[in-house]
């Protein structure tokens, strides 16, 4: 039995496209496997005119490291460290230095409206605050395309309207490729484009695929 039936889709750069369906529809399954956060049976995932499902698992994790940017609906934050540290993670295991993913980071969590909230732990921020620190930690390194799943599963309606406010301003601000998976309808109204699953099938195709192109 096959999670996805081939899926082809094809995104463009700075496009901000939302994956809904039911429950048990594919949706995580699909963004999992456009990540590389999870590996298809078959297909293609192209980015930047590379299939990248032919790179080694230390080149997956490189590419990963350096083009995606993932916020998922647990935040996925360590307890025992700041928003500054947390957001500096990414640059410090590419090697950069203190001043500079120091600078960096404390850019990234003024533009997510966290710059008053620097050394705050987990448990001193709220949900919504928490979410953001994530999203800021996804955007340190800019990457090609932000993998977003249920970001606001366990957040309440203000503050998940907070979030995808925040995601529409990265997209149209710094013109921020996004790709996230919700089930809530109101959401539709921030994104540019929505697929749709249905029992882990999109149209008929082969494989799965992910072009990202500049063509606006």
């Amino acid at each position: 039995m096959h999670a996805l039936k081939g899926i082809d889709i094809a995104i463009k750069a700075g496009e901000f496209v939302a994956i809904m369906g039911r429950s048990g529809s594919g949706k995580s399954t699909l963004l999992h496997q456009l990540s590389l956060l999870d590996t298809p049976s078959e297909g293609e995932i192209i980015v930047d005119n590379q299939n990248i499902l032919k790179l080694t698992e230390k080149q997956k994790t490189l590419f990963r490291l350096t083009h995606f940017g993932y916020v998922f609906q647990t935040y996925a934050l360590l307890p025992e460290f700041t928003a500054l540290e947390t957001v500096s993670i990414p640059l410090m295991m590419a090697g950069v230095s203190s001043g500079e993913y120091t600078r960096k980071a404390k850019e990234i969590l003024e533009l997510v409206g966290l710059g008053h909230r620097l050394h705050h732990r987990p448990s001193e921020l709220s949900g919504g605050e928490q979410q953001r620190v994530a999203i800021a930690r996804a955007l340190i390194h800019k990457p090609r395309i932000v993998f977003a799943d249920e970001p606001c599963a366990n957040l309440d309606i203000g503050a998940s309207n907070v979030i995808m406010q925040l995601f529409s301003k990265l997209n149209k601000e710094l013109g921020q490729t996004i790709l996230i998976v919700t089930h809530e309808p109101d959401d539709a109204k921030y994104v540019d484009r929505i697929i749709t699953l249905d029992d882990g099938l999109l149209k008929k195709g082969d494989g799965v695929q992910l072009r990202v192109s500049d063509e606006k």
